[in-house]
């Protein structure tokens, strides 16, 4: 007697089922998570952002208004002369909307005072410099507020080293870090962040028309799907195999592997077993 054969399904390398979450488990989670991070461990029940009037930056304004109540969340705007006004709206609209505290700290005459002795100043080495100013303005303003810097980064960015060393990465706790942005995306629908931030482009406001996914050269959709089997531990030969485009594959692969010097704290050289934050306790990076 012959039995039918089962066969499983093609494999989509276009399906963004893999990287689908329980959005409203993943908010309560985080919010978990910056409650005792914050108030548990370090008895601080106060949190302070940088909001740049992106997704990531309005995701975790509104975790940390669940997690610590709107009046102990306060926002930061910090424009540099550049910055686009719809920044300073969408940002204006989480504000608004959370009912949270806010300042606008202008970093223009911070930066300018450093870039006017730099005259080939390239847009690379300003963006640069304007993300550690404002990290040097949200940790000061942590301390007159009585505040912990919370951090918006997110996976995507975080594994590309699309990001400032020692600028961006720099606060203590950082809710969005193990998820990529196409779930930054999902979370954002679910805690009701105002669409027009949810659907517009990513872009870090540096340049009129920039956008992260021009300067990747790929999609974000397209980059996570590689991402969460990279991260999986399958080889770039398997991706391929399974239907990634090999380009997109190399490109993904080859920013990874480049940027793992930036996922780490400074390398120390060891002479014991107890240096720290080496050795057995050597952090996993990909």
């Amino acid at each position: 007697m012959a039995f039918p054969v089962h066969r499983a399904p093609k494999f989509d390398p276009a399906s963004d089922e893999p990287l689908l979450i329980h959005a409203g488990a993943v908010a309560d989670w985080l919010v978990k998570f910056l409650y005792t991070e914050c108030v548990t461990r370090r008895k601080m029940g106060r949190a302070v952002i940088g909001l740049s009037g992106g997704v990531d930056s309005a995701v975790t304004a509104y975790l940390c208004a669940r997690a610590f109540g709107p009046e102990n969340v306060h926002a930061i705007r910090m424009p540099y002369k550049i910055s686009s006004r719809e920044s300073l709206d969408h940002a204006q609209l989480v504000i608004d909307d959370l009912g949270i505290r806010s300042d606008t700290v202008d970093i223009t005459r911070m930066v300018d005072g450093y870039v006017a002795e730099e005259p080939e100043m390239t847009a690379t080495r300003l963006g640069n410099v304007c993300a550690r100013a404002r990290m040097t303005v949200l940790f000061d303003q942590s301390a007159k507020l009585g505040a912990l810097p919370i951090g918006t980064g997110n996976k995507s960015e975080r594994l590309f080293g699309y990001f400032t060393w020692h600028a961006d990465d720099s606060p203590p706790i950082n809710p969005l870090g193990d998820l990529l942005k196409t779930q930054v995306w999902q979370l954002a629908r679910e805690l009701g962040v105002p669409e027009v931030i949810v659907n517009k482009p990513a872009t870090a406001d540096l340049i009129q028309g920039q956008t992260d996914e021009g300067d990747f050269g790929i999609s974000y959709p397209k980059a996570d799907r590689i991402l969460h089997f990279l991260t999986r531990g399958y080889p770039a030969e398997k991706l391929i195999e399974m239907g990634f485009a090999s380009p997109e594959v190399d490109l993904v692969y080859g920013k990874v592997a480049k940027t793992h010097w930036k996922r780490r704290l400074p390398t120390v050289a060891v002479l014991s077993n107890s240096a720290i934050g080496e050795f057995y306790l050597r952090p996993v990076d990909y």
